[in-house]
């Protein structure tokens, strides 16, 4: 069986990867920072469908504790599933929150620098050693790097999304020598818990955002859920070094 490790998994899209990468035969490790509920619901789900996860609790903007979340990947590992490498990584946790430039606080810049960019660079290297030959990695960036997605108030944000992407490339460069392929998705707006529940909140959002894409409505989690899981999969196996925009036609 093959073994997926999922950031940020208790809601939103990490969810929804982890329960359709489950879906697919492979077990699942993922991660939640504070939600430990939704994480625990995530595996129930999973569980319930026949497949097999474990949750573990990770922030990702603490490199300091990435060595101890190695241990517990191990342990998982051996403890579920009777391994000691696992196949794909799925770099997802993060956070999104709107400043216009000139609102922009250093203390906000550099928490976007250690969630979105440095994190899961780090994380990734911890966790290289425990990838199996022929896995592989998917980066969840955003359209918001990408001219399709530009809207005021983003800049920090999409500055280290982009980088992301950047990272996305030279991860596909540097791992190719394993066989192990990197590729990153997009998303355009989707409904998640981004904003502190903004879609929730101010359910008008939906409908005003949705007249913004081609096809007519914002993003669910499984839209983009379902694309992480094919980009991991076997049909994708000559997919490496791309960026996916998965947004529905945002602003075509």
């Amino acid at each position: 069986m093959k073994v997926a490790v999922i950031t940020g998994a208790s809601s939103g899209i990490g969810r929804s990867a982890a329960v359709q990468i489950a879906r697919r035969g492979a077990g699942v490790i993922l991660t939640y920072s504070s939600n430990r509920p939704g994480a625990e619901e995530a595996v129930a789900e999973i569980e319930k469908s026949g497949g097999s996860a474990v949750a573990l609790r990770l922030d990702v903007g603490d490199t300091a504790a990435f060595p101890a979340f190695r241990d517990a990947v191990v342990d998982a590992l051996r403890d579920t599933w009777q391994r000691d490498t696992f196949d794909h990584l799925v770099n997802n946790a993060g956070f999104g929150q709107m400043a216009m430039f000139e609102d922009t606080t250093e203390e906000l810049f550099d928490t976007f620098t250690r969630v979105l960019l440095k994190g899961p660079y780090f994380l990734t290297q911890t966790l290289l050693p425990l990838i199996a030959d022929g896995g592989s990695v998917v980066n969840t960036t955003s359209n918001s790097a990408l001219v399709s997605g530009v809207e005021a108030g983003y800049s920090a944000y999409a500055t280290m999304k982009g980088g992301l992407t950047v990272l996305t490339r030279y991860m596909a460069k540097e791992f190719s020598a394993r066989g192990i392929r990197v590729n990153s998705v997009a998303p355009g707006t989707t409904r998640t818990r981004i904003g502190d529940d903004a879609f929730e909140k101010f359910p008008e959002l939906v409908t005003q955002l949705g007249s913004h894409h081609a096809l007519g409505r914002i993003g669910e989690p499984d839209d983009v859920g379902m694309v992480v899981a094919m980009l991991l999969s076997e049909e994708s196996r000559w997919i490496t070094a791309q960026n996916v925009e998965v947004a529905g036609g945002q602003n075509l």
